[in-house]
């Protein structure tokens, strides 16, 4: 920068054109040399001071993979033993009327298409899968992976009639079928008489996730000789050591659920898609 670009006071500017004072002058321009040394040296010092500043640290490098299984075999998860699912009540009726002005307001959150059918309890007493007794009467169902107390409303594409239930049930367990109602759900929806309709589910409200946690099993069957479960049963408990296999009754029928360490859904899927029973199919269920 030379002197000339260099704003100071006014009367430094005016000195030596105005007055003729020699030496006034002289001292204006002392000063406006000064000044541009000291602009120069403090231009100098931030670039030095710049170009000392240390490099921005380094990033340490990406930790190396370990050695992991194959990606496609779920491994089970560390968990205590498979623990009983605490029961999840739903309304009298199955649902209320502020389950009916909440359908009205709210848009679902989930569709499926399928095949529904209707069911009742084969003996007075029998408890429902959420720990309630089975009731003929109530506005609910049984489906196979929907949380527990879901609200949802099913429609017949056949007819169009449409009725809100609440899922307190696990079933059903036959191929190609995503809905088993009571007898009063058929009713209201046309499936009764029918016997085997197909339907629209729309979801609108869950307790819990639908994508996300979860309790899972595997139900396995039917077969129809409890010796032939008990093979089954027996081989599974070599082959997945950890889980937690049982046999029981249906009606007319014998089953096998085994229970994955930590009930985890993973595992479970990998044991649906790989178990191939002797009799009946492997079924993915929810627990809770």
């Amino acid at each position: 920068m030379s002197a000339k670009e260099w704003s100071g006071p006014a009367d430094c500017r005016r000195g030596g054109a105005q007055q003729g004072n020699r030496r006034f002058g002289g001292t204006c321009a002392a000063l406006a040399g000064l000044a541009v040394i000291l602009l120069g040296a403090s231009g100098c010092s931030h670039r030095k001071q710049v170009a000392q500043a240390p490099p921005p640290q380094a990033l340490p490098p990406p930790p190396q993979p370990a050695n992991l299984p194959p990606a496609n075999v779920p491994q089970p998860q560390p968990a205590g033993p498979a623990a009983r699912i605490p029961p999840l009540p739903a309304p009298p009726g199955g649902v209320t009327a502020e389950d009916l002005d909440y359908i009205a307001t709210h848009r679902p959150i989930l569709t499926q298409v399928g095949l529904a059918t209707w069911y009742t309890a084969p003996y007075k007493g029998r408890r429902s899968a959420n720990g309630q007794i089975f009731d003929d009467e109530a506005m609910t169902a049984a489906h196979r992976t929907l949380p527990m107390g879901t609200l949802i409303v099913a429609t017949n594409l056949e007819t169009g009639q449409t009725a809100a239930m609440r899922i307190t049930d696990r079933g059903p367990f036959v191929e190609g079928r995503i809905l088993d109602m009571t007898m009063a759900a058929a009713k209201a929806t046309g499936v009764y008489r029918a016997g085997l309709a197909e339907v629209r589910i729309d979801v609108y409200e869950t307790p819990k996730s639908i994508n996300t946690g979860g309790r899972w099993c595997v139900q396995i069957g039917a077969f129809h000789s409890q010796r032939a479960a008990l093979a089954l049963k027996e081989k599974l408990q070599r082959t997945y050591a950890d889980s937690n296999v049982i046999e029981f009754a249906g009606e007319d029928s014998y089953w096998v659920r085994i229970r994955p360490e930590g009930d985890d859904r993973a595992m479970a899927e990998y044991i649906a898609q790989h178990v191939r029973p002797s009799e009946g199919e492997a079924y993915l269920t929810r627990l809770d």
